[in-house]
């Protein structure tokens, strides 16, 4: 291959820029060749960050560029669907920014668009590649809990959202943001169909229409029980991790480091406080043994590189767009529930 795949980043906010447009500097075979944003600020950022790439202010105007053969769809959520399918029946691959959409029925028409168009749908679920769930995947693997029965997970902090993320008709609820990710863990972690899910919300904040808190179990069939919650008013937070086994359990606090570093312009610094460690509990040989994990090293930078994979060497896809139909099924039951 002589030349790299040309991209075009739709959206240039803090998702556009700071994770996208960075993580394919890693990735030589994606070139990024153009940025779309209707605001002439950061059309300007954008010519100031990448020299030489070119700026639009609408989808329809980058989509007329040759040049751009993948399409990264970088903006709120409610407008996913609409604009990935413009971009597939275009003749472009897409990648879109979690969430895939809002509701199955949008997952079903972008399905319907990549298989007419014979072109790449992912959605970006960097965050298969934080060393935490990286870690928690290794452990179950090697059976150190044994059955798991209960997780708990969790993101806490302090602060209402703003911009477009404080509205439930863009955003649809502070689950379908961070915790979107959870939901793709979880589905990824418990090999069972999901039978049901209960929800709750509390709205604290004057004025605001987002909610200040969700909390979600969902039950799968083989009985585990998976407790999701994101809360913005808590000034000190939960762990990240507590999961329960027949054998054991594990408890992990922190989060992955890889997006302050990669704020910072440097995504290789990224390193663990040793304090926020797995600790394990199990029985070992009918004795029961505390245990600290080191945790595995994340990397994000893997996920672009797969999409280069799939469209120069047809290696298989790492997030498929059938998997996150399931992340939005879920959590469609989860608005339901917490708004009925």
């Amino acid at each position: 291959m002589n030349e790299p795949i040309g991209v075009g980043v739709l959206g240039y906010g803090y998702a556009g820029r700071c994770f996208h447009a960075y993580l394919l500097r890693f990735e030589p075979r994606l070139g990024l060749r153009a940025v779309a944003s209707r605001d002439p600020g950061r059309r300007e950022q954008a010519e100031r960050d990448y020299p030489g790439v070119t700026t639009y202010e609408t989808l329809d105007r980058m989509l007329a560029d040759p040049q751009v053969r993948l399409v990264i769809v970088a903006t709120p959520h409610h407008v996913h669907a609409e604009q990935c399918i413009k971009s597939m029946d275009a003749g472009r691959h897409v990648v879109t920014d979690k969430v895939m959409c809002l509701t199955t029925a949008e997952a079903d028409a972008m399905l319907a668009a990549r298989d007419r168009n014979g072109v790449l749908l992912s959605v970006f679920h960097n965050r298969r590649w934080d060393g935490d769930y990286m870690t928690v995947r290794q452990v179950l693997s090697e059976g150190l809990l044994g059955q798991p029965s209960l997780f708990e997970v969790g993101n806490w902090g302090h602060g209402a959202p703003r911009g477009w993320r404080a509205q439930p008709e863009e955003v649809g609820t502070l689950l379908h943001d961070w915790g979107a990710h959870f939901v793709d863990q979880a589905l990824q972690l418990v090999s069972a169909p999901v039978v049901s899910a209960f929800a709750q919300m509390q709205h604290v904040w004057p004025g605001v229409p987002i909610e200040s808190y969700i909390g979600a179990d969902v039950r799968f069939a083989n009985g585990v029980i998976y407790r999701l919650e994101i809360n913005r008013t808590a000034h000190i937070g939960k762990p990240r991790w507590f999961i329960l086994g027949e054998r054991g359990a594990l408890l992990k606090e922190g989060l992955d480091p890889q997006q302050a570093a990669m704020v910072g312009g440097n995504i290789d610094a990224a390193r663990e406080d040793p304090a926020h460690y797995a600790r394990v509990k199990t029985e070992v040989n009918g004795i029961m043994a505390e245990m600290r994990l080191q945790t595995l090293r994340g990397n994000w930078k893997a996920y672009y590189r797969n999409i280069a994979d799939v469209l120069v060497d047809g290696t298989a896809l790492a997030v498929k767009p059938e998997e996150i139909r399931r992340v939005v099924a879920v959590l469609e039951a989860v608005e339901q529930s917490a708004r009925t």
